[in-house]
């Protein structure tokens, strides 16, 4: 059975973290991980964009948009706040909230008011809390040929592009180093391009 994953805004708003997370879905065909999201998590995600990009025509922030509802397995719309988070920032308790109301196995965030949390907060939250490395790692050791398989699209992709970045270097400043190494010795056993 599928973990059900809650995605946090932070991820959807990395253009690597999202690709990733998606092309690992879909290559999976959703049997290792389904993806959950709220209105307030994509509504977050595109007044971010829309903030960093002020002169980004429309279309740019719709794109990004159809893509995140196209590739969402659950909408949670059904979640109640209700002081359970043991967080101090108020404004990651519907996000805790959705995670509990969904039954997600997994909170995928690399936001600190859940990373940060001491030990025995984690312990008693009803789901894992992990950053897209430690998650992205997990799926490397669940299923290493998936991870391989979308390395190799990713770089055949990203280096048909002029002056794109190295999708090693891509995942590193987004914060996955340690995936960001798996990916290298991924695309070493591929040999040369």
């Amino acid at each position: 059975m599928a973990l059900g994953v809650l995605v946090d805004a932070n991820v959807l708003y990395s253009r690597t973290l999202r690709d990733w997370l998606f092309l690992l879905k879909l290559r999976s065909e959703a049997g290792m991980f389904t993806v959950y999201a709220t209105e307030d998590i994509i509504a977050e995600v595109l007044y971010r964009l829309r903030r960093d990009n002020p002169n980004k025509p429309g279309h740019f922030i719709a794109g990004i948009h159809d893509r995140i509802v196209a590739n969402i397995d659950d909408r949670i719309t059904d979640f109640q706040i209700d002081g359970s988070f043991p967080g101090d920032d108020p404004d990651d308790a519907h996000v805790h909230a959705a995670a509990v109301a969904s039954g997600a196995r997994i909170l995928l965030t690399d936001d600190a008011g859940f990373t940060d949390l001491p030990d025995e907060a984690i312990e008693q939250l009803p789901y894992e809390v992990h950053t897209c490395d430690s998650f992205f790692l997990l799926v490397d050791d669940v299923a290493p040929t998936i991870v391989r398989d979308v390395a190799a699209d990713q770089h055949a992709y990203w280096t048909a592009k002029p002056g794109s970045t190295s999708i090693v270097t891509a995942l590193e400043r987004a914060g996955c180093p340690a995936f960001a190494n798996r990916v290298r010795e991924h695309m070493r056993a591929l040999g040369p391009a």
